[in-house]
């Protein structure tokens, strides 16, 4: 029988970023208190960001990047101490990028209720303990509107640019539609305005995955000697299923048996080591609060929320808009993402195709680079090359 092989280093409790670790590229803005949607409060917030370029003279260069659910504010550069990964764009943003660092400035922030410096579960509460179970339920409106603290305390007072992919697809069109004034151009990949039914009901099954642990305790785990870790393995490997293709799966896996053993006679099939190893990569770097947390604002996402449905508030952004869904994504479909591009007054359709699914924006860099290139250079869109793709 093959035995799954031993973790090569303890597990963390929480794998988020903690007081006291090395800081790396990061900086931290504290904002003050925070009145959230649900009209509970927190005391104080703080965003953890990092920023690339140079602010020119009229401020009219800031790029704002949102990444997505387990991403950060690390978009481009090496890992470091304190940052053990690297950049999770750095084929798109950088110098002689297509979002080029030495023209525009760069920001990127660690998302409210996230675990890389941010306000979140893990951080600590007034009392000096962490938040826990005690942090409130909260809202892509009120991470924007952290954000938008974060603009102002750097003296932006509009983006050229903001860009998000997935679920930072959602802050950037909550950016556009609560503050058009403030959003020039707006580039949203892969995500949508509205969670469906079925990304709420894949957002539930890795909620209950990491609260069905029982090192769960109700989220207050972070001075016990074990946290949360295999729910939260199992959520991301629920997760990592809707990023990738069925096609792909099958394609790199299909029926292959690892270590020549199949399941008949104990053994396991390769894709399943390939989701237990995603699993046990993020618990590494990724708190389980956190992620209940971020998961949380998925299912309650809905910019027509309280503004006469989605529709009505579409079209009331004014930014320069592209919208660009990957062809072969099983969780925002294209079909949803092209609902953005038709609710925004004169904004773009484009399809990339990938065989790797939803994770195609993280893969197709040179696809991507294409139409943000054409979209930023004011060129117009080119005759669709790919069938099902619209140009509007």
């Amino acid at each position: 029988m093959s035995a799954r092989p031993l973790p090569s280093s303890p597990i963390p409790v929480s794998g988020g970023w903690h007081e006291g670790d090395p800081i790396a590229q990061r900086r931290f803005a504290d904002l003050g208190p925070l009145r959230l949607e649900n009209g509970r409060c927190l005391p104080a917030i703080r965003l953890a960001y990092q920023t690339w370029g140079t602010l020119n003279e009229d401020c009219s260069n800031a790029v704002l990047i949102e990444h997505a659910l387990t991403g950060d504010a690390h978009v481009t550069g090496g890992a470091a101490p304190g940052q053990p990964t690297a950049g999770w764009w750095s084929d798109i943003v950088g110098e002689g990028k297509i979002i080029d660092t030495t023209r525009y400035y760069v920001v990127a922030a660690n998302v409210l209720g996230g675990c890389q410096g941010s306000t979140g579960p893990a951080s600590l509460h007034p009392d000096g303990r962490a938040w826990g179970s005690r942090f409130p339920v909260i809202s892509t409106r009120d991470q924007v509107e952290a954000e938008v603290r974060l603009a102002d305390y750097l003296g932006i007072a509009a983006w050229n640019l903001v860009v998000g992919a997935s679920l930072g697809g959602h802050r950037a069109v909550e950016w556009a539609v609560a503050y058009p004034q403030r959003v020039c151009r707006l580039i949203v990949v892969a995500s949508g305005a509205q969670s469906t039914a079925e990304q709420v009901a894949w957002a539930h099954t890795q909620i209950r995955a990491v609260e069905l642990d029982t090192a769960w305790c109700g989220g207050d785990y972070y001075d016990n000697a074990v946290g949360p870790t295999s729910g939260l393995a199992l959520a991301r490997q629920i997760a990592h299923t809707t990023y990738r293709s069925p096609s792909e799966l099958d394609a790199r896996f299909g029926r292959l048996a690892q270590h020549e053993e199949d399941p008949l006679h104990g053994g396991r099939l390769a894709v399943q080591s390939y989701l237990d190893h995603h699993g046990d990569k993020l618990i590494r770097r990724f708190d389980a609060g956190s992620y209940v947390t971020l998961c949380r604002t998925m299912i309650s996402h809905d910019v027509g929320r309280d503004r006469g449905g989605l529709k009505e508030a579409l079209a009331q952004v004014t930014a320069r808009t592209l919208v660009v869904a990957v062809d072969s994504d099983r969780l925002f479909f294209p079909h949803q993402v092209w609902s953005i591009a038709d609710g925004v007054p004169g904004a773009f359709y484009r399809e990339i195709h990938s065989d790797h699914g939803h994770d195609g924006f993280l893969i197709e860099h040179s696809q991507l680079a294409a139409l943000f290139e054409e979209f930023l250079c004011h060129r117009a869109p080119e005759a669709p090359s790919l069938p099902g793709t619209y140009v509007k």
